[in-house]
C-alpha cells in the first residue's frame, strides 16, 4: 500500500506567462508557493476477490473490468502510461476541486508518484512534474499552464522560469521573519464558486495574442515582486500593491476571469482595508486572496462575513510518500507468458 501527500498551491504573480503559446516566444515566470492543504492519494493492488478489476473512489467510485472503461481521464490516462492493472485507488483533500488551487495537478502529481512507488520505482521531483504536464497537456487535452504541477511536486516559495528550453525552478530567497509576516498578512477566502479550469483557460488561450502587452507587463511584475520579497529595506507592502496591479491586468486577459460578484467582493475587501488581491487561478471562481495590514485585518473580516476564511501557512515540502508498504503480488498465467 501507498498513501502520498501533495500540497496545494498559490499563484502570486505571472499566472499566464505559463502557457506554452506565451512562453515559446516571450519567455515567462510566476511567483508562487505552496501552503499547508493537501491532498491524499492511497493506491494498492485489488485482492482477486471481485467481480471487477479496479476500483476508483475520489468524488464519485468506479469499479471497472477494463481500463477503457474508466471515466475519470487522468486516471485512466496515468494507469495507461504506466502500465497499472488491478489497482484500488483513494483520493481525499484538505479543500475542493476546480476552486484555483491547482487541485488537478496536485492530483496527477501525488497520484503518478503512488504508482511509482507501487511498481518499486523512485522518481524525483523533476520527473513526477514533467509526466504531469505529459498526463494533463497530452494525454487529456486540457487546456492550461504548466506552472501547477511544477509547484505541486518541488513544493516551496519559488520562481519558476520557462522558456522554449524547459523550466528552471528557484527558491526565493527571503529571511525567516520576513517570510512569517509575508504570510501573517495574506487572507484566503472561499467565494463559493467553482468551475473548470481548463473551461477557462481554453478561451483565455484563445485570447493570448491579442493580450501581449497585458501578459507582458505581468512578466514584468514578477521581477518587481521578487525584490519586494527579498530585500529587507523593500516596503513588503508593496506586495499588497502589486497584487493589486497585477489582478488588474489579469481581468484584461480574458472575459472570464472575473464575474460581477467576484468585482463586488474584491471592493468590498479594498475598502475594508486591503491593499491588493487576486482570484486565484484560472478565474471564474473559487479562492479570493488579500494582503491585509495586521491592523485591518478585523475590518476586511467583517467585509467579507458571508464567506469562509481558510487560515494557512507556507509549506517547504512539495509530494511526499507518507507510508510505503511494498506488496507481494503473484502474476497471472497470462502475465507469467508476456
Amino acid at each position: 500500500m501507498i498513501i502520498t501527500k501533495t500540497p496545494f498551491r498559490m499563484s502570486f504573480f505571472g499566472g499566464g506567462t505559463d502557457m506554452p503559446a506565451f512562453y515559446n516566444e516571450h519567455g515567462g515566470a510566476v511567483l508562487s508557493t505552496t501552503f499547508d492543504k493537501y491532498c491524499y492519494v492511497n493506491v494498492r493492488h485489488l485482492p482477486r476477490f471481485f467481480d471487477y478489476s479496479t476500483e476508483l473512489s475520489y468524488a464519485k467510485t468506479e469499479r471497472v473490468t477494463d481500463l477503457e472503461q474508466i471515466q475519470h481521464p487522468a486516471i485512466r490516462e496515468a494507469m495507461r502510461m504506466l502500465d497499472m492493472r488491478e489497482i484500488r485507488l483513494t483520493y481525499e483533500a484538505d479543500l475542493p476541486a476546480r476552486t484555483g488551487l491547482g487541485t488537478s495537478s496536485s492530483f496527477a502529481v501525488g497520484m503518478l508518484s503512488a504508482f511509482h512507488s507501487l511498481k518499486g520505482e523512485f522518481a524525483g521531483k523533476r520527473r513526477l512534474a514533467d509526466e504531469a504536464i505529459y498526463l494533463e497537456r497530452e494525454l487529456c487535452r486540457e487546456a492550461g499552464g504548466v506552472q501547477d504541477q511544477i509547484a505541486a511536486a518541488f513544493g516551496g516559495l519559488n520562481r519558476i522560469d520557462f522558456s522554449a528550453q524547459g523550466y528552471e525552478v528557484t527558491p526565493v530567497i527571503i529571511s525567516p521573519e520576513r517570510k512569517e509576516r509575508l504570510n501573517d498578512s495574506l487572507m484566503l477566502f472561499f467565494t463559493g464558486f467553482s468551475r473548470f479550469s481548463s473551461d477557462i483557460q481554453e478561451s483565455t488561450q484563445r485570447s493570448i495574442g491579442d493580450k501581449t502587452a497585458q501578459l507582458m507587463e505581468m512578466y514584468r511584475l514578477v521581477d518587481e515582486a521578487q525584490k519586494v520579497m527579498e530585500d529587507n529595506e523593500a516596503d513588503l507592502d508593496d506586495f499588497g500593491r502589486l497584487l493589486d496591479h497585477t489582478w488588474k491586468l489579469k481581468r484584461q486577459t480574458g472575459s472570464r476571469i472575473s464575474t460581477d460578484s467576484i468585482d463586488a467582493l474584491y471592493q468590498k475587501a479594498v475598502a475594508a482595508g486591503a491593499l491588493g488581491g487576486k482570484l486565484l487561478g484560472a478565474g471564474g471562481g473559487g479562492f479570493l486572496l488579500f494582503y491585509v495590514r495586521k491592523e485591518r485585518r478585523e475590518s476586511v473580516r467583517a467585509a467579507l462575513h458571508g464567506l469562509m476564511e481558510v487560515p494557512f501557512r507556507f509549506e517547504n515540502g512539495g509530494t511526499r510518500v507518507l507510508y510505503y508498504v511494498p506488496e507481494s503480488y503473484p502474476l497471472t498465467k497470462e502475465e507469467e507468458g508476456a
